[in-house]
């Protein structure tokens, strides 16, 4: 059942609802949209209403402003969250996580926040180098943008990127390549300052303990400064546990309400 908000610069923001119980709204990562969470759709709409954000740019949300900077991003999360009622319960990945953050210190429509590592640079270092971004740039290919990223950002083996190439979960991926340049950028420009002390919710970061040391360098600097943080390990995992052992996921994400 797809709804649309409104974001404060004009965007509309689709998104879709299933399950019944209360509001859970889930925000995905770079090059993805709302299906990017059919792998754990199903088991977390047998306890929540869960609402699968199309962020800006994709799929039920391809009206944007022209404008882009992680603040719009906030607002569109912040937007949709009042929209739902406040209380809600936020799991975000990735990039929507680090945007999840942002809006944690604008709204107080949260209850929550799951967020599975937000990405951040190393100290002097980067995410992705500049030479690979420009790479992103230079090319009009969106597939050969995807294939950039998971395998030099992400870390996944070629192998991995073979299986996965011309399926339905590639396919959504390479329409949301067009918004990965723009979102690295956003990265490395992210600092976890004092602001993160802003955020008054609960917080509970996600760490594949199978991800590149980045991601966990990444988790501990938001932890040191979000007020009362805390970190729990998907055990044997990367950074994409919801798409390999989503039990594990489900089960840490509702222990997070029962906490």
């Amino acid at each position: 059942m797809p709804s649309t908000v409104v974001s404060p610069d004009g965007t509309e923001l689709g998104f879709e609802t299933v399950g019944d119980g209360p509001p859970m709204l889930l925000v995905h990562g770079a090059a993805a949209d709302r299906r990017r969470w059919a792998p754990v759709q199903e088991q977390l709409a047998r306890h929540y209403r869960v609402h699968m954000l199309d962020r800006r740019g994709r799929g039920l949300s391809t009206r944007e402003a022209p404008a882009y900077d992680i603040w719009r991003e906030a607002e569109d999360i912040a937007a949709v969250a009042e929209y739902l009622g406040g209380d809600v319960f936020v799991v975000a990945h990735s990039y929507g996580a680090l945007c999840a953050l942002h809006a944690a210190q604008i709204t107080g429509a949260f209850g929550r926040l799951v967020a599975y590592e937000p990405p951040r640079p190393e100290p002097g270092g980067f995410v992705i180098p500049p030479e690979t971004v420009a790479r992103m740039r230079a090319t009009a290919d969106p597939e050969e943008i995807l294939t950039i990223f998971v395998r030099e950002a992400l870390q996944l083996p070629q192998s991995a990127v073979d299986d996965v190439r011309g399926t339905d979960f590639w396919r959504t991926r390479v329409e949301a390549a067009h918004t990965i340049p723009r979102e690295v950028e956003c990265v490395e420009a992210f600092v976890a300052d004092e602001r993160l002390g802003k955020i008054s919710v609960p917080v509970r970061l996600f760490a594949g303990t199978e991800s590149p040391a980045c991601f966990r360098l990444a988790v501990d600097a938001v932890v040191e400064r979000v007020p009362g943080a805390d970190v729990v390990p998907m055990r044997g995992q990367g950074h994409q546990a919801m798409d390999f052992d989503p039990e594990q996921f489900v089960a840490a994400v509702q222990a997070f309400e029962a906490a």
